[in-house]
């Protein structure tokens, strides 16, 4: 039987099996988020099913340019976005700076214009990384308790909107 007709969860019949690189199983919904120099989330997506990260960069660059009217100039992804082919589509697209945390085969001459550039990327990742440690733990992002699929991606949407909320009040204070 395939994973997609698979029932894991009596109570929520939406839960999805998510694999994590072979290491562990998980029970829930892939988010992909998107967020900005301003460490704001700009975008935030509930995915069904568990697809591969690869296969979503195409997807989730588009969405900035559906959101904003234009790609961003520079990006910085997760290990699991890289290939070659994502990388293609990003520079196609005038995406002039690509970061992959894990280059997998690509090297930081291929992703950016020089190592410089492709160091700040890195660590603008870094720093996505911990606003997203920030949701889990300070925003109960890592376990909703609210029911239903729709339930479900409000409590990410207030998680995110929160944060973003608690983020510009802290930069008007300061």
């Amino acid at each position: 039987m395939p994973a997609q007709e698979k029932i894991v969860s009596i109570f929520e019949h939406h839960t999805d099996i998510i694999r994590k690189d072979r290491r562990d199983t998980y029970y829930g919904h892939k988010i992909c988020l998107a967020g900005g120099s301003s460490n704001l989330i700009l975008d935030g997506v509930v995915l069904d099913g568990n697809p591969a990260d690869s296969e979503l960069t195409k997807v989730m660059l588009a969405r900035q340019d559906e959101i904003y009217g234009r790609y961003p100039l520079k990006v910085a992804l997760d290990g699991g976005f890289a290939s070659h082919v994502n990388l293609e589509t990003a520079k196609s697209n005038g995406i002039k700076d690509v970061c992959f945390s894990k280059g997998r085969g690509l090297t930081e001459e291929d992703m950016c214009r020089s190592k410089r550039v492709y160091r700040m990327l890195w660590k603008f990742r870094a720093g996505i990384e911990s606003g997203i440690l920030w949701l889990k733990r300070s925003f109960g992002l890592s376990r909703c308790s609210w029911k239903g699929l729709e339930s479900f991606k409000s409590y990410v949407w207030a998680s995110i909107v929160s944060a973003n909320l608690l983020t510009i009040a802290r930069r008007h204070l300061s």
